[in-house]
C-alpha cells in the first residue's frame, strides 16, 4: 500500500484519519471518513480501489466533481471513467464493457443514474469489491442537504451484493453521522472523524445593518489589496449588484449564480483559479469542487442556509494553511427569505392526496407512468419534494421504480431525405423509409409517432431511436428529446390514501420544523459569547478543539448582538381581503374553489410554487406583499381570517 501511495500518488505517507481508514477498507470492512473540506477525503477510496480485486463504484452528486477527480486519476495513469447524461451512447458503451471485462478500477456515477433500469441490469454482471458514497451526508433525511435518492443506497447494496461501502463527508453533525451509520451498518470503530477545527481560519461576524452591508463589504475588502475572495449572497440579483457595485468602487469583482449560461460560469471559474480575477460574488452554486489553495477571504454578505453550509463554504479558504479570513456580515433582515425556501418545499395534504390519487388512478396493468413536472404542477408540490414523496412510497414497498423514457422525439434534416435514404438498402431502407413518411413535419423539425411506425411497419420503439441516435451520430439530422416520463411498477395497491397522505404530510412538517430549527442554531453561533472556532466544532461533535482559539471576534472581545430587522406594522392592521381577494378570484376560476391558508400564504409571502407560477400570480396585486414578515406569523394569521 505505501508503496503505491508513494509511486502513484507521490506521497511518502498517510495522514492519520486517512491510514486507519484506508486500513479499515482494506482489511474488507464498511468505514466512514468524516474530514474538514479539502483534508484527502477522495484518497481513502482511491488507494485501496488500485488494491481491491474488482470495480470500485462511486456514487457522486455533481457533475463538476466527477470531473476533478476524473482528470486528477488519469494523471496518475489510473484507469477510472464515469457515465454522465453529456457522454453520447458510444462513450457510454465504452466505458460499460471497460467496466465488464476488468479493465476498469473505479467507475463513478451520479446517484439518478441508479433508477435506469437498464444501467442496474448492466451493474448487476459486473462484480463490484467497494460502493463509494461521496457527500454522504445527503443520505440523512435530518442532514443539511438531504437528497431523496441517496436513501435507497442501503437498498442497492445489498442488490448488486456489494460487500463494502465507505462514506465521505465533510459536514455531518453526530445525529447524521449515528444516521449513516445505522443504514450501512458500519461499526462504530470505523466511523473516523479527524475534526473540524482549523487553526488557520480566523472565524469573524460582524453586525452589520442592512442599509451598511455593501458600503462594509467595500471597505472591508478595500484593505485586502486583491487577495483571492469569494462573497457568498443567497440571491442571484443580489450577485449581480453587488459584484458590480464593487467594480464601481474600484474592487473587480465577478457574479457567479445558476441564472448564468454554463460557458460563461465555466469561464469564471478558471479566471478564478488562474488569479485573473481575484473576487467571485456567488451564490452557493460556485465552491463544490474548487481547490484552489489561497483563497485569504470567504465573506457572507448574506446569512448562509445553515451551519453546515457555513463550515463548508468556509472551507475553501486558506486550503495552503496560511492565515485566512472568514467574515459574516450579520443581521436578521434576509432571515424570512432563508425560511422561506423552507416553507415553499412542505408539500401541502391536497397536494400529497392528489399523488395518491394519481397513482390509483391511473396505474395500468400494475404500471404508473409520470411526467414529474406535469406531476408537479398537476399536485402543486415543487419537484424536489415530490421526489421525496415519491421515495417514501418506494420506501413504503408502494411503488418501485422500472425505467425512465423520452415521450416526444424530433429532428431536422441536415441532409435531404433522399440523401439520408439512399445510405441504405433492402430491409434498412424499407425501415428509414417508414420513419420519414410517419414523422409529421412542420416548418423545420419533423415530430417521430411512434404510434403510426409500429402498427403500420411493426417497427419498434427501441429500434427507432438507436437509429435516429445512428443519424445524429452521423450527422445527418439533428435529434432532441423531451418530456421524460418514468415509469413504476404498484407493488401494493391496498393503501388508504388518507391515511398514508396524513402520515406523509406529518413527516414533511417534521422535516420542516428540523430546517427551521438548523437556521435558529446557526443564528445562535453567530450571536454567540463563547469561542467561535469551539462552538463551530462543538456543533459537529470535535471535543479537541480549543476552548478559546484566539483568532475569532469573540475571542477578540466583540460578541456579536445581530441588529434587529427593521419594526413592521402588526399584521392584525393590514386588511386580509384587500390582499387577498384578486389572487381567491383568480384561484376560484381556476380550480372552481378558494384558495386554502397555506396557499394564500405562499401567495402573501412571495413563495413560489408550481400553482403560482401557472397562475402569474406575480402579477396578481398582493403578491409578495407580506414577504418581510415570518411565514409562521403570516400562516397563522391566514388561518384565523379563512
Amino acid at each position: 500500500m505505501l508503496d503505491t501511495l508513494s509511486r502513484v500518488f507521490g506521497f511518502s505517507q498517510l495522514r492519520p484519519g486517512q491510514e486507519r481508514v484506508v486500513e479499515a477498507v482494506l482489511a474488507g470492512r464498511s468505514a466512514a471518513a468524516i474530514f474538514p473540506t479539502g483534508s484527502g477525503k477522495s484518497l481513502c477510496y482511491q488507494l485501496p480501489a488500485l488494491h481491491l480485486p474488482h470495480l470500485t463504484l462511486v456514487v457522486s452528486p455533481l457533475l463538476a466533481l466527477m470531473q476533478d477527480q476524473l482528470a486528477f486519476l488519469h494523471a496518475r495513469g489510473i484507469s477510472a471513467a464515469s457515465i454522465d447524461s453529456a457522454q453520447s451512447r458510444e462513450q457510454t458503451a465504452e466505458t460499460m464493457a471497460k467496466a465488464k471485462s476488468g479493465e476498469l478500477k473505479i467507475l463513478m456515477i451520479s446517484v439518478e443514474r441508479l433508477k435506469n433500469e437498464r444501467f442496474r441490469h448492466f451493474i448487476g454482471q459486473v462484480p463490484i469489491s467497494l460502493l463509494v458514497v461521496d457527500e454522504a451526508h445527503c443520505i440523512s433525511e435530518w442532514g443539511h442537504n438531504f437528497r431523496p435518492d441517496y436513501l435507497k443506497l442501503p437498498d442497492y447494496q445489498r442488490q448488486f451484493a456489494i460487500p463494502q461501502v465507505l462514506l465521505l463527508t465533510a459536514t455531518a453533525t453526530p445525529p447524521v453521522i449515528a444516521d449513516m451509520q445505522k443504514k450501512f451498518a458500519i461499526a462504530a470503530d470505523d466511523v473516523v472523524t479527524t475534526g473540524f477545527y482549523r487553526a488557520n481560519l480566523n472565524l469573524l461576524v460582524e453586525p452589520v445593518a442592512g442599509r451598511d452591508k455593501q458600503r462594509r463589504l467595500g471597505e472591508w475588502l478595500g484593505a485586502k489589496a486583491g487577495q483571492p475572495s469569494i462573497v457568498y449572497v443567497t440571491q442571484q440579483k443580489t450577485a449581480e449588484q453587488v459584484a458590480e457595485q464593487l467594480s464601481q468602487r474600484g474592487f473587480p469583482a465577478s457574479a457567479y449564480h445558476a441564472g448564468m449560461p454554463h460557458e460563461t460560469r465555466e469561464a469564471i471559474q478558471r479566471q478564478f483559479m488562474d488569479g485573473r480575477i481575484n473576487c467571485i460574488v456567488a451564490t452557493i452554486a460556485f465552491g463544490m469542487g474548487i481547490d484552489k489553495a489561497d483563497i485569504r477571504n470567504v465573506v457572507h454578505f448574506d446569512l448562509p442556509k445553515s451551519t453546515e453550509n457555513y463550515s463548508q463554504e468556509i472551507g475553501r479558504a486558506g486550503r495552503d494553511g496560511q492565515p485566512s479570513d472568514c467574515l459574516v456580515l450579520a443581521n436578521r433582515d434576509s432571515l424570512n427569505v432563508l425560511e422561506n425556501f423552507v416553507y415553499g418545499d412542505t408539500p401541502e395534504l391536497a397536494g400529497i392526496r392528489c399523488v395518491l390519487d394519481e397513482l390509483l388512478g391511473n396505474s395500468q396493468n400494475g404500471e404508473w407512468e409520470l411526467m414529474l413536472n406535469q406531476l408537479s404542477e398537476q399536485s402543486n408540490i415543487r419537484q424536489l419534494p415530490l421526489k421525496t414523496l415519491l421515495v417514501q412510497l418506494e420506501l413504503r414497498g408502494i411503488i418501485a421504480p422500472r425505467y425512465a423514457y423520452f415521450a416526444e422525439y424530433r429532428f431536422k434534416y441536415l441532409v435531404e431525405p433522399e440523401v439520408l435514404l439512399g445510405k441504405f438498402e433492402g430491409e434498412r431502407r424499407q425501415f428509414v423509409e417508414a420513419i420519414i413518411a410517419t414523422s409529421a413535419r412542420a416548418r423545420t423539425w419533423c415530430t417521430v409517432d411512434f404510434d403510426s411506425l409500429y402498427s403500420q411497419h411493426q417497427a419498434e420503439r427501441g429500434r427507432v431511436i438507436k437509429a435516429l441516435d445512428f443519424f445524429q451520430e452521423k450527422g445527418w439530422i439533428e435529434l432532441e428529446s423531451k418530456q421524460m416520463t418514468e415509469v413504476y411498477a404498484l407493488l401494493d395497491p391496498r393503501f388508504d390514501p388518507q391515511q398514508l397522505s396524513e402520515e406523509l404530510h406529518a413527516y414533511f412538517r417534521q422535516q420542516e420544523a428540523s430546517e427551521i430549527a438548523r437556521i435558529q442554531a446557526m443564528l445562535e453561533l453567530f450571536a454567540s459569547d463563547h469561542c467561535l472556532s469551539q462552538r463551530l466544532a462543538a456543533y459537529f461533535g470535535d471535543a479537541q478543539a480549543p476552548q478559546r482559539c484566539g483568532h475569532c471576534s469573540v475571542c477578540h472581545g466583540q460578541v456579536a448582538h445581530l441588529p434587529a430587522p427593521p419594526a413592521l406594522r402588526p399584521l392584525a392592521g393590514q386588511d386580509f381581503q384587500a390582499l387577498c381577494n384578486a389572487f381567491s378570484q383568480r384561484h376560484q376560476e381556476a380550480k372552481g374553489q378558494l384558495p386554502s391558508a397555506e396557499c394564500l400564504t405562499r401567495f402573501l409571502c412571495g413563495i413560489s410554487v408550481p400553482l403560482l407560477t401557472k397562475l402569474k400570480a406575480r402579477q396578481i396585486p398582493g403578491f409578495a406583499a407580506l414577504e418581510d414578515y415570518p411565514y409562521a406569523e403570516v400562516r397563522s394569521w391566514a388561518e384565523q381570517q379563512a
